[in-house]
């Protein structure tokens, strides 16, 4: 039976992509810095940790490796914050805020997952989450920006370092979901409206194209792909509309 490391067990996208999981007999542990929530999929674990710091994420990796008896066969990192604001009025506090719940998370996450799997001489699967905000120029989204163009920067070095040892590292880049965190953004219908406008699809992003995505990546069926950042945003950052000028 194939198990999981999942942190960000409270968003949208890891409770969609916990289901997914359970659906298909994989066992789970989910990592979150407060008491577990309401309706967790039968047998899954959940493990109190910061996977902001290297002690929260080893603590993390251990924790899981003990329930499971092994390394977890993959990992998944969706944890992460949204910082919208211009840079002149971005706080250090946000900025550190910032880098801390996305990029700090990714690195110490993979650290120790790393270090688990060599120390237990087997392969394993990764999957972190960038965005498109690292991808393309966005207003207002820098602290953000920085965050995540270090995530897939980690990606493609770490799979430098990795693969050879059949440990797989790959990255999701999301255009807007309609997740509790993306919410903010999708408020009134004008608003769901004016932001699906963006996407050539014609809609914002959900939690279960995220949850799909990441499974498959975890999966067997991607055994040759890593170090790849894989765009998930509805043609957002591939396609280029027309620009009609106003009569």
């Amino acid at each position: 039976m194939k198990t999981v490391l999942l942190v960000g067990g409270r968003g949208g996208v890891g409770r969609a992509l916990c289901e997914r999981l359970a659906e298909s007999s994989v066992r789970v542990a989910l990592v979150g810095r407060g008491v577990a929530p309401d309706g967790l999929p039968e047998g899954a674990t959940w493990i109190v940790a910061d996977a902001s710091t290297a002690d929260g994420a080893a603590h993390a990796v251990a924790a899981a490796t003990e329930v499971f008896g092994a390394p977890p066969d993959g990992l998944v990192n969706a944890a992460g914050s949204i910082l919208v604001a211009p840079i002149a009025r971005t706080s250090e506090a946000q900025y550190r805020e910032t880098l801390a719940a996305n990029l700090d998370t990714a690195f110490f996450l993979s650290q120790a997952y790393v270090a688990a799997l060599q120390k237990a001489k087997r392969g394993g699967a990764m999957v972190l989450f960038s965005s498109v905000a690292a991808r393309v120029g966005l207003a207002n989204h820098a602290a953000i920006a920085i965050a995540k163009a270090g995530v897939e920067a980690l990606v493609r070095s770490l799979a430098a370092d990795v693969s050879a040892q059949g440990i797989r590292i790959n990255a999701i880049a999301p255009g807007l979901l309609d997740t509790p965190l993306g919410g903010r953004f999708l408020g009134s219908e004008p608003m769901r409206e004016q932001m699906a406008a963006q996407y050539p699809l014609g809609r914002v992003g959900t939690a279960e194209d995220a949850a799909a995505l990441a499974e498959f990546l975890l999966s067997d069926v991607a055994a040759w792909i890593t170090g790849q950042v894989i765009g998930l945003d509805g043609g957002f950052t591939a396609v280029r509309p027309p620009v009609r000028k106003a009569s």
